[in-house]
């Protein structure tokens, strides 16, 4: 039988291949976390990683190393997304790390717990175009998706920093900040994280779009949203 071609997996598609195996799907990406007791053992969770994913390694695979933590990544490198592809590889990473006695898991259990989460900052712009290539040039960033377009979100080509997007305003804005963070957390994570957040003097001011994103506050009015991919498409 031919092997199934591979697809850009629609949002719930892509957290529900996944979740059962400790992977989370945020922003077009599948991510979890192994945890480690030293760099040494890290590096052979990453190794195991790579063998597992075999020649498509290069274009699926990424992970940040550290002695107490490695996280993993996959996605499509060329279509920006997650594929039916990534969705197998995470099977076969998950199995790979078990073979070392570890587990992929997402963090998301309490408060003491790091859930794998992504930074994206927002930028409010009346003309995306004209502010788009400033913020290009001063990140050293790259678009996203090619080709791209004079309003597509810009990345780390390194994929270590936070993406920067762009949202359309209608009219100008004075006395609210323009530019603000987006938490990206699994969508099992979000509830705890915006209790934190309410606990420690913030204020929830939107939640009309939840469970896509809510906007929180801090004492003096900056935002920042909690997002998930959750209420983006339709099922």
């Amino acid at each position: 039988m031919a092997a199934e071609a591979e697809r850009v997996l629609r949002y719930r598609e892509a957290s529900e291949a996944v979740e059962a195996i400790g992977w989370r799907y945020l922003l077009g990406t599948l991510r979890t976390a192994v945890a480690v007791a030293s760099l040494a053992q890290g590096s052979e969770v990453v190794a195991k990683a790579v063998e597992a994913c075999a020649s498509e390694a290069d274009r699926h695979l990424w992970f940040d190393v550290r002695a107490g933590r490695v996280v993993l990544v996959l996605q499509s490198l060329d279509a920006a997304a997650v594929t039916n592809l990534d969705a197998e590889l995470a099977g076969r990473v998950s199995l790979a790390v078990r073979e070392v006695g570890l587990e992929t898991s997402p963090d998301v259990d309490s408060a003491e717990s790091r859930a794998v989460q992504l930074v994206e900052i927002g930028v409010d712009a009346l003309d995306i175009p004209a502010v788009r290539p400033f913020w290009k040039a001063v990140f050293a960033y790259v678009d996203e998706v090619l080709p791209a377009g004079p309003t597509d979100a810009l990345v780390d080509p390194q994929r270590q920093g936070p993406a920067v997007w762009f949202q359309q305003m209608d009219a100008p804005r004075p006395q609210r900040n323009r530019v603000h963070f987006d938490i990206c957390v699994p969508h099992d994570e979000a509830r705890r994280r915006i209790s934190a957040g309410l606990a420690a003097g913030g204020r929830l001011t939107y939640d009309a779009e939840a469970p896509a994103f809510w906007v929180l506050a801090d004492p003096e009015g900056n935002e920042v949203c909690i997002t998930t991919w959750q209420g983006r498409q339709p099922d």
